[in-house]
């Protein structure tokens, strides 16, 4: 394992302490569970957003998108 020195704001590592001791683990393992569930959030299959876009781009196809969302909500008013 490889150690590393990070830099907190006091009220970051006063709640890593007291999580850490309610679990009844070291402050490190919780940031290495951070860094755990941060790397599989970032690893997701889902596709990055310029790929959705391109991916949905000019599905609709009965004119302006923007004017027909207005009508629909003009109609909620009455």
């Amino acid at each position: 394992m490889v150690r590393t020195v990070i830099s907190l704001d006091e009220q970051d590592k006063e709640w890593l302490d007291q999580r850490a001791a309610q679990e009844g683990v070291p402050m490190t393992e919780l940031v290495r569970r951070a860094v755990r569930l941060l790397r599989t959030h970032a690893d997701r299959d889902d596709p990055p957003l310029t790929e959705l876009l391109r991916s949905t781009s000019r599905t609709w196809r009965h004119g302006d998108g923007l004017a027909y969302q207005r009508r629909l909500r003009d109609e909620w008013g009455q």
